[in-house]
């Protein structure tokens, strides 16, 4: 029952991140739940209790960020003349 408890709170926490973070953010949501969930170990390693959740929101920003701007174009092809 723990692990189920801690995917609710990394999709919650993957969620606040997306919404955070300005812009488009083309990931889905399993995306969004393992970014949750490593935000939420990143944090618990550095606090515990309340501190932790808000630095798992704060890390999700920043990995919603890098995994947008790194993985944002894939899909995209350039234009032909």
């Amino acid at each position: 029952m723990h692990w189920i408890w801690f995917i609710i709170a990394g999709a919650v926490v993957g969620a606040l991140g997306r919404l955070f973070h300005p812009g488009r953010d083309p990931m889905g949501w399993l995306v969004t739940i393992g970014i949750g969930i490593v935000s939420l170990i990143v944090a618990a390693a550095i606090s515990d209790g309340w501190l932790a959740f808000i630095i798992g929101i704060i890390v999700a920003v920043i990995l919603v960020a890098l995994v947008g701007r790194f993985f944002g174009d894939r899909g995209a092809r350039p234009a032909r003349a």
